[in-house]
Parts: structure tokens; C-alpha cells; sequence
């Protein structure tokens, strides 16, 4: 465990330099998943000051609210201003989903399109980032939405949640990634790491696999914890 979010955040920033170098390497590009909140915005800003092949880097979006282009509710927003601020990526290699279409069914089966062109078919993530809520949702995977059940894509668009749609990655290519990142922090989280920890599948959180996740927490979310299957990072 780390003592606060910045040094959770910056710690995971430094996995996944770790895993991009290695990426490239060996398959000549490396293709990160990246989810919302405050603390990613940490970690992204950490990581662009890595010495990345970032001319092989492709950044896509785990999850984005249904929202005009450069408002605040948006992911990419954020994601933009930490990454084309602070790195040598270029606009292209950050892939964002297309939420501001008149027509979000079509726009999510394009992503998927897009997600298959820079990962293959089906499309293999290097590393999906991912955050907990305290009711128990990742990504936009949330509880008793019908989107938990969709098996035959990879990209699906939500209900209404806190005010807003939301266009979301799917169990499937989530649990087919390489690596799967956790990045958890803050005590409203402590009650709902305990449960996805033990596999609770009563929670969105708690399908997604273990063998395959690294969990990166501060010690106000996970104070006194033991990390059964998930590999626990500090």
C-alpha cells in the first residue's frame, strides 16, 4: 500500500511505463485503457513524464459520459490535458469515444470498429485502468444496469446514472486485456475493496478477473487488507 493518492498514482504510472516498454517490444506497440476520476488525472500527468516510445502508444477510453465535446462531465476532457499537454503523443493516438453523436448506438459499435484496428480481432487491451465506486461499479459497469449482461459486444452504452448516459467497455474485452490496473483511494472505498477483494460478483466490480490484476491502493482505502488472487503493488 502507499501512503496517499499521489504516490498510488504515481507508482501505477511507473507499471505502466514498465509494461509499455516491454509492449513495444515485443509486439512494436502498446494500447492502454484508460477510466475516469481525479487520481487517473495523477497518474496520467506522472506518466508523461516517462521516456516512452510514445510515437507507439495508443490511449483509448474505458468509459465516457454522454456530453458535449470539452465539457468538464467529460473523460477525455481530462484525459487530453493531461497527456497532449505533457507528452510528445500526438492527437491521433488518443482514441475517444464519440458520445456527442445523435446516434450513441452506432457510435459504440464504430469504437469497437476502432478498438479491433489498434488491437486486433478480437481486440487484446495491454493494460485496462480501472477505478472502484463505493457502490461497487467500474469502468460504467454499474449495479443493475442491463449493460452487465451484454456478453456479445465490447463496447455498450448505459442508462442514466448520476445524471447522465454513458458509453462503457464490456466485461469481455476488459477480461481478455493483459493487465488489468486498479488504481483505488480514499476511505468511502474501504467497504467496497473488502468486497472485490473477496470476489463479491454481487457488485459490478467483482466480475472482473483476478489472475491478470495488479491493485494499487493508498492506505486510506485499504488499510489493513490481504489481497487473496489479485497481486497487491507496495
Amino acid at each position: 500500500m502507499f501512503d496517499d493518492e499521489e504516490l498510488t498514482a504515481r507508482a501505477a504510472a511507473r507499471c505502466i511505463s514498465v509494461d509499455a516498454i516491454a509492449a513495444v517490444a515485443a509486439r512494436g506497440k502498446f494500447v492502454l485503457a484508460v477510466s475516469g476520476g481525479r487520481t487517473p488525472w495523477i497518474m496520467l500527468r506522472a506518466l508523461a513524464n516517462e521516456p516512452l516510445p510514445w510515437e507507439h502508444i495508443h490511449v483509448v477510453q474505458v468509459d465516457e459520459r454522454v456530453a458535449p465535446i470539452g465539457n468538464a462531465d467529460r473523460n477525455l476532457t481530462h484525459l487530453q490535458e493531461s497527456l497532449l499537454q505533457h507528452s510528445p503523443i500526438r492527437p491521433e493516438q488518443i482514441h475517444a469515444m464519440a458520445v456527442e453523436s445523435l446516434d450513441l448506438e452506432a457510435a459504440a459499435g464504430e469504437y469497437a470498429s476502432t478498438l479491433c484496428s489498434i488491437a486486433g480481432l478480437p481486440p487484446i487491451l495491454d493494460i485496462v485502468h480501472l477505478g472502484l465506486g463505493p457502490d461497487g461499479h467500474t469502468a460504467s459497469l454499474v449495479p443493475g444496469d442491463p449493460v452487465l449482461s451484454a456478453t456479445d459486444r465490447d463496447v455498450s452504452l448505459t442508462g442514466i446514472y448520476q445524471g447522465r448516459r454513458r458509453m462503457t467497455l464490456t466485461y469481455p474485452i476488459i477480461n481478455r486485456a493483459r493487465r488489468i490496473l486498479w488504481l483505488v483511494t480514499g476511505s468511502e472505498k474501504v467497504s467496497t475493496l473488502t468486497r472485490r477483494l473477496k470476489g463479491d460478483a454481487s457488485i459490478p466490480a467483482g466480475r472482473i478477473r483476478e489472475d491478470r490484476a495488479l491493485l494499487f491502493a493508498d492506505r486510506a482505502a485499504a488499510p489493513d487488507l490481504v489481497v487473496d488472487g489479485m497481486k497487491r503493488a507496495g
